[in-house]
């Protein structure tokens, strides 16, 4: 086949992504699922819970602001102004807890008048507290950590940005769904045992410097934008 017979490559879809983690006995672990091998896209690979970003995600009203590191970075990395930037973070939030169960969110003070049926479209079962209370998503805890860009001749292209939140800032009992299965806790050496996709483990070996202190706490700190080029290595530059 020719190069210009080639089938084109699919458009590029914004994709937000979260990995939660915490530290037991002093090792970092973090959560892994593994997608359902009916999936075009990645089937039967370990990643971490995430998905594309939906016009529902700029129309539900959250908790909280984002959180200053990230705020700044992404305003920095030009990602079209404020309402996008947060419509990302919503993004992981809500794909986390449809794939696992597990919801960052915060009661609303003054809840909205509408009721759960009329807000947006897959938002209704996250909204919905127990004894009747509103909540709402809460992305103070999501620190933006990377970004990366699926290659070209894949089934499905994402421009995915990696957010990252301790597990504390998280509710609910995990749970497996149709899109992630045999959800795991696993520190970064176990993943040696699963078959990841190679941006998985190139964010997992790079986690540890990320999330230190220092870090989240410094809003000037560049952001990883992940490319693989042409020699099929992945390359890096800061945004």
């Amino acid at each position: 086949m020719t190069d210009s017979a080639k089938k084109p490559s699919p458009p590029i879809r914004d994709a937000a992504t979260l990995i939660l983690y915490r530290f037991t006995a002093g090792q970092l672990e973090v959560l892994l699922g593994e997608r359902a091998g009916g999936h075009a896209f990645m089937p039967n690979r370990y990643v971490f819970p995430g998905g594309r970003l939906d016009m529902a995600d700029y129309r539900i009203r959250p908790a909280t602001g984002l959180h200053p590191a990230t705020a700044a970075r992404l305003e920095r990395a030009r990602i079209t102004g404020p309402r996008k930037a947060m419509a990302l973070a919503l993004a992981a939030i809500r794909e986390t807890f449809e794939e696992t169960g597990l919801r960052l969110a915060a009661p609303l003070a003054k809840p909205p008048r509408q009721a759960s049926a009329a807000l947006p479209k897959g938002w209704q079962g996250f909204c919905a507290g127990q004894d009747g209370q509103f909540l709402a998503p809460d992305p103070s805890s999501l620190l933006y950590v990377c970004r990366a860009v699926t290659p070209p001749q894949r089934p499905r292209r994402f421009d995915a940005r990696f957010f990252a939140a301790p597990a504390a800032a998280a509710s609910g009992n995990l749970a497996p769904s149709e899109e992630l299965g045999k959800l795991h806790w696993v520190t970064p050496e176990d993943t040696a045992k699963l078959d990841l996709p190679d941006i998985t483990k190139l964010v997992l070996s790079k986690l540890p410097g990320w999330v230190a202190p220092e870090v989240v706490a410094d809003p000037s700190q560049g952001v990883p934008y992940i490319r693989r080029g042409r020699d099929g290595k992945h390359a890096m530059i800061l945004e």
